[in-house]
């Protein structure tokens, strides 16, 4: 934990500073708001001291400039008796807290404990929301950009979605983001594949090898997000089981006759054309019309071609975390940008893998030649 004192009495400098160091903490100074500045465009910190009566440019207008600058650290004023009213609209301006002169060691202990605690739990949620929202969604394309927009807008809805797109293309992954950015977030995201759609649940007994009472996926999403992965591959007899949920926000188990209420979004994906399959007469046109209140279509790799050189520092990240960096030369790169991608992310994932497994340091143009399938 990095720690900035900012005061322009060295007196306060170095007796806090002894304070902090002995407690185990890194600690940094400055003599003026300039050269914290300074400092802190350098370096990170986790919690900052800063005094508000300092001569030049004091605390409130550097608490203002580290706002502008998007700081992360937790900022503790130091005010004297006749700054306690500067203090607490510090408070109001994002400081995290105010300790008075002449300072106490308990005092200080205790805010730079809350303060550290603060911090981290900032960080843990920053690195969740990044998990969730846009760390797998690469590209700064126009496609995903308009995705990002898509999202943004139907996820704090219950509006269904329907997910179109080709295999491989991160259909799941828009769906889970629609599910963390909702207000369903806290709630279980189940997953159900729709090859093989399992039982809406029975009761013990129901059946010879029905040992124990079993939720179905509806039930067990209750209250979250139910996604149904290739609805295209959903037989007919399923296709009638969803729809009636749908319809009644009912079910019920098999060997029972008591309807359980379920409160379910649902977000389906497929790589089909459910017009045609419509047509063929393999999918109900009343239950696309109940999915697809909103379709949102991820396109295929070939058509964000831009995002590739994204896509393989990611997936360099992903390989390579914690051993020795790679990297891929400009000319491998480009290689890559002018591949036919069929299976699209899934496959520049795997071919990424293979590189750097097979290929050099950097990976060169050659190595892509050698084991990449090229036209």
């Amino acid at each position: 934990m990095k720690v900035l004192i900012i005061d322009d009495e060295r007196a306060i400098r170095n007796s806090l500073g002894e304070i902090l160091t002995d407690e185990g903490y890194e600690v940094d100074t400055a003599e003026d708001g300039a050269q914290a500045l300074e400092k802190v465009e350098k370096d990170k910190y986790d919690v900052v001291f800063c005094d508000i009566k300092m001569p030049g440019m004091d605390g409130v207008e550097v608490l203002g400039k580290f706002t502008e600058m998007g700081l992360d650290a937790a900022v503790v004023m130091i005010s004297g008796h006749a700054d306690i009213e500067t203090a607490v609209e510090c408070i109001k301006k994002g400081a995290f807290d105010f300790v008075q002169k002449p300072l106490d060691l308990n005092r200080i202990l205790i805010t730079i404990k809350n303060a550290s605690e603060r911090v981290t739990l900032t960080t843990q949620n920053k690195a969740l929301k990044k998990k969730v929202y846009g760390a797998d969604m690469i590209g700064g394309s126009a496609p995903m950009q308009m995705i990002r927009d898509m999202i943004a807008k139907v996820a704090p809805t219950d509006a269904r979605v329907l997910i179109t797109g080709p295999n491989g293309s991160g259909k799941e992954l828009v769906a889970r983001n629609l599910h963390q950015l909702s207000a369903r977030s806290a709630m279980p995201f189940v997953e159900v594949n729709c090859a093989a759609i399992p039982s809406f649940g029975h009761e013990k007994g129901s059946f010879t090898s029905a040992i124990k009472q079993h939720k179905g996926k509806f039930e067990q999403a209750d209250g979250g997000t139910l996604f149904l992965d290739e609805i295209g591959d959903m037989s007919l007899a399923a296709q009638a089981k969803v729809l009636r949920v749908l319809q009644e926000k009912k079910l019920s188990r098999v060997g029972s006759d008591k309807d359980i209420e379920v409160d379910v979004r649902v977000i389906a994906a497929t790589n089909k054309d459910l017009a045609k399959e419509i047509e063929k007469g393999t999918f109900r046109e009343d239950l696309y019309h109940r999915l697809s209140v909103i379709v949102i279509r991820v396109p295929s790799l070939d058509e964000r071609r831009d995002d590739i050189p994204m896509l393989i520092e990611h997936f360099l990240g992903k390989y390579t975390d914690g051993a020795k960096p790679r990297s891929f030369s400009r000319e491998a790169v480009e290689l890559l940008q002018q591949k036919h991608w069929p299976g699209n992310i899934r496959e520049l994932d795997n071919v990424v893998d293979r590189l750097l497994i097979l290929g050099g340091e950097p990976v060169s143009a050659q190595d892509v030649k050698t084991y990449v399938n090229l036209p």
